[in-house]
């Protein structure tokens, strides 16, 4: 006996053959029709019963939820909706589900809530929202490895355990084996973490590009793409504490070379997901245009999904600098009239998500890449410009999310990096093995990070991030 999928199914002629196809069923109607789905697509197949050849018992055991086995062959539809379906001959139980048990969970059929289905995050991949944006997201995890593969980039493991803090923000996880209720101490009555696991204090990376660095600066062009975490307070529709993260390092790359790479690739895998996921696209797309309807005209998305991604893939980003995007946020219209949140007074100022979705959705009409920010708002491994005012920095603005991709050509100076190191009290010791790399072969280097579930968010057209990621993590929430 053969076992189907039912995307395979879907997508086959007629047969005489018989088969197994295996899943769980999404609706039974009429003691005779089986809406059968396992995962491999959208869609359902239907299965159609002779419920006069049949056991009752068994019939009434094929209930929303339930785990079942189909055999039967494929024949052409006598209903709308679908072109084959299964004529079946047998039907094995293989998991139970209780109809009043399921009333109470996101199996059943009315419509949940995100809130709810979060409750439930380990049913919520059975929903059709959920099956399709994951779908979604592994077919882009793929993108991403075939996009640096092929290219001729080597994939590297950063650690996730690390003694450096590679933003400087500090707002790390803490790793450690001592007992928080009778840690050793020091004579000054600090814990002694040199009596810790690692010898050391130790954290959860906030990224892994500084060891990358020291990978491209042997094997050209490297990239990371694995968890990173931030002990951030943001109980936010845009912030993960644990979340994936995509950093490539590339040896003898400046900055434009780096603006290059962040558009190319971008590209390359929103592409694969719009010819590789049509059906999920769509889906989502539809569900999408219902839940815009129901607010006000003007916090609607500018274009449908779809034409969002089209959008993308059809425009050159345009690469506007810091200082001209000032002065073009300084003399806008929502400036002036004071609809901004944060008012753009002077140069120096940190942009925040609402200046940057201007940019690229009402002023330019296309994604932007901001270069060359203001040292004093960017991390101390940025390059510094001649001006010493500026660092070689790029972030790549998005529809509707605003920075997607934040970059910057690295500082390969020694003595620059090192007073940089100084000036913001960051202790030496810790990144002694950074700034040696500057001391053997130092070379003009750049990269950047681009969060995983931010792209997955933009794809996909979830409004919360908590949505695109299987089990999320935020402030006083780590179930499942």
């Amino acid at each position: 006996m053969s076992y189907k999928e039912v995307l395979e199914l879907l997508q086959s002629e007629p047969s005489l053959q018989e088969f197994t196809v295996r899943g769980w069923v999404k609706s039974f109607r009429s003691n005779r029709f089986i809406a059968l789905n396992d995962g491999s697509t959208i869609k359902n197949i239907q299965c159609v019963v002779d419920f006069e050849n049949f056991d009752e018992a068994l019939l009434k055991r094929i209930t929303t939820g339930s785990a079942i086995a189909v055999t039967g062959n494929l024949v052409a539809s006598q209903g709308s909706g679908q072109a084959v379906e299964v004529a079946v001959s047998k039907v094995e139980i293989l998991g139970d589900a209780d109809p009043e048990e399921v009333k109470l969970t996101v199996l059943s059929p009315k419509r949940h809530t995100l809130e709810k289905l979060r409750e439930q995050a380990h049913l919520r991949v059975r929903t059709n929202t959920f099956g399709a944006v994951m779908r979604l997201r592994s077919k882009l995890a793929f993108a991403v490895h075939e996009y640096f593969q092929t290219n001729g980039y080597y994939y590297m493991h950063a650690p996730i355990i690390t003694g450096s803090d590679a933003e400087g923000a500090g707002e790390m996880f803490r790793v450690s084996t001592l007992d928080p209720k009778n840690p050793p101490l020091t004579e000054d009555g600090d814990v002694d973490y040199k009596e810790d696991f690692f010898g050391k204090e130790s954290n959860l990376t906030v990224s892994g590009q500084l060891e990358a660095e020291t990978y491209a600066m042997g094997l050209s062009k490297v990239y990371t793409f694995g968890p990173t975490f931030r002990a951030e307070n943001s109980n936010t529709s845009r912030h993960l504490a644990e979340f994936w993260m995509i950093e490539p390092e590339v040896a003898f790359c400046d900055l434009d070379g780096n603006m290059d790479l962040a558009e190319d690739f971008i590209k390359y895998v929103i592409k694969y997901a719009v010819e590789n996921c049509q059906d999920d696209l769509a889906f989502l797309e539809e569900r999408l245009t219902k839940e815009e309807s129901m607010k006000p005209a003007d916090q609607r998305s500018p274009m449908p999904l779809r034409e969002k991604l089209d959008f993308v893939l059809n425009n050159q980003f345009k690469r506007v600098s810091y200082t001209e995007a000032i002065d073009i946020l300084k003399n806008s219209k929502p400036n002036k009239k004071k609809k901004f949140q944060y008012p753009i007074d002077e140069w120096g100022a940190d942009l925040q998500s609402e200046h940057e979705r201007y940019l690229v959705e009402k002023h330019f009409k296309c994604p932007v890449i901001l270069f060359d920010y203001p040292a004093n708002i960017k991390a101390f491994y940025m390059r510094l410009n001649e001006d010493e005012k500026t660092v070689r920095a790029m972030d790549v603005l998005f529809p509707g999310i605003g920075e997607i991709v934040g970059g910057s050509q690295r500082e390969e100076r020694y003595d620059v990096l090192k007073q940089k190191i100084a000036d913001l009290g960051i202790d030496e010791k810790e990144l002694w093995w950074y700034l040696d790399l500057r001391k053997f072969g130092t070379a003009v280097h750049s990269g950047f990070g681009l969060g995983f579930e931010r792209l997955v968010q933009f794809v996909t057209g979830m409004g919360n991030i908590r949505d695109v990621i299987p089990y999320p993590r935020t402030p006083k929430n780590a179930e499942f």
